[in-house]
């Protein structure tokens, strides 16, 4: 399938679309599978990338889609997210019809939190009513990409669909992970397996299979129609990949969208950074040479909140005592002072005296004393390493104090050194 040509309808077609649609990022989830770096925040508000959080990425495709109608339902743990979100997403004006609308879990139709992904949107029916969208956009707030959602509601309106589910391709041999997309020719989902040991390939592709992004499109009216039977249905966990999307396929008409590359000879970029090896390997593949997400993109920038800070400074020069990073990412705030930083990746106001870190994702305002060797670690935000500290050299002595991931990260958080957390930003 064809991304949708101009003579499709053109620009001003996808803009109409992209103003009818209403965006719902689900950002609620506990994000367990991190450990540390989600005891006292909310996955989507993870630092990601030296500078951002992980939700900044689906609500910078928003708005650079021209989908500029968002809310946010927000539940576990929410105070940095909402911070966040309060510093960093409030530019939008609200008088063009432009919001980013913070909605919690305020019990507006029940007295439940929120129960699954379909309960959440449910649970905000009636604010869904009072925006009057003709389209709904649903989205995770814990991944990791860059999409032109104008492209697959362009796909959408033309297929006539109900419901639209992007997919990324990826080999069947990866695919038992995910949920799959059985498609015919035509790309209409006739099947969907939950991580199947035989993952069914594309019509023509032999070896390739279609994978749920967590990325829905629905007609307004047929999203109110499946919420309110999904609610009762006993038994229903009300999540949309457990109930909502096998309920649909093979009653009504739901399409999978392909999201490609621009170049057809690489796979799209995304990721699930769920879990803390993932995370890892994530912000490591951004100091690649030619990294596959390009950060310094100007035509799809990616918009956050970062405090003014100088620029990153490296001082000494003498042997022994020199203050130098190579093949490495330093955000501004740092000071590098006579220390040697090797592959990793710094956010903002990380000082580092005298040390030697190599392999390490370090989050912002931690500081690192003289004579400390750090490999291979995540340290977590605000963290305070004593002098001689070592980490990431012996994995059993790591494992009795700090996470040790199956790939062998280390993850270090406040609390794993004894630190007094005042609250986590």
């Amino acid at each position: 399938m064809d991304p949708v040509p101009d003579s499709a309808g053109g620009k001003r077609y996808v803009s109409r679309l992209t103003r009818e649609t209403l965006a719902l990022i689900l950002a609620g989830g506990r994000g367990d599978r991190l450990q540390g770096l989600t005891r006292w925040r909310a996955k989507p508000a993870v630092p990601f990338g030296g500078k951002f959080r992980i939700i900044d990425f689906p609500l910078s495709n928003c708005v650079n889609s021209g989908v500029r109608k968002i809310g946010v339902l927000t539940q576990y743990k929410a105070h940095s997210l909402l911070r966040h979100l309060y510093r960093g997403w409030g530019f939008l004006r609200p008088e063009l019809g432009e919001f980013v609308e913070i909605l919690p879990a305020s019990q507006r139709i029940d007295n439940e939190w929120y129960a699954g992904t379909a309960d959440a949107v449910y649970q905000n029916i009636d604010i869904l009513r009072a925006h009057a969208p003709t389209y709904v956009l649903v989205l995770a707030g814990d991944h990791v990409y860059k999409m032109d959602y104008g492209q697959m509601l362009a796909f959408h309106s033309q297929q006539k669909a109900d419901m639209t589910i992007g997919c990324i391709e990826v080999p069947c041999a990866e695919a038992s992970a995910f949920g799959v997309m059985a498609v015919d020719e035509q790309f209409r989902i006739g099947e969907f397996a939950e991580k199947p040991a035989q993952p069914k390939s594309i019509p023509g592709r032999d070896g390739t299979a279609l994978a749920s992004m967590g990325i829905y499109v629905f007609n307004t009216q047929f999203l109110y129609e499946q919420l309110i039977r999904d609610r009762g249905t006993a038994g229903s966990s009300h999540d949309f990949g457990k109930d909502i999307i096998p309920s649909v396929i093979g009653r009504y008409r739901v399409m999978a969208f392909p999201f490609r590359s621009a170049d057809a000879d690489v796979a799209a970029y995304w990721r699930d950074v769920g879990t803390v090896d993932a995370y890892y390997r994530a912000n490591m593949e951004l100091l690649d040479v030619t990294p596959q997400l390009n950060l310094y993109d100007r035509d799809w920038p990616i918009w956050t909140y970062q405090e003014q800070v100088p620029p990153a400074k490296f001082i000494f020069n003498d042997d022994g005592r020199r203050g130098n990073a190579v093949d490495s990412m330093v955000s501004g705030g740092c000071i590098i002072s006579g220390a040697q930083i090797t592959h990793s990746l710094l956010f903002s106001n990380v000082r580092v005296e005298g040390s030697e870190l190599r392999d390490c994702v370090v989050l912002p305002d931690v500081s690192i004393g003289a004579g400390c060797r750090i490999h291979h670690a995540v340290i977590d935000r605000g963290c305070v390493l004593a002098p001689g500290t070592v980490i990431g050299v012996d994995p059993e002595v790591d494992r009795k104090r700090f996470n040790v991931s199956p790939e062998g990260v280390v993850l270090v958080t406040p609390d794993d050194i004894g630190q007094p957390l005042h609250f986590v930003r």
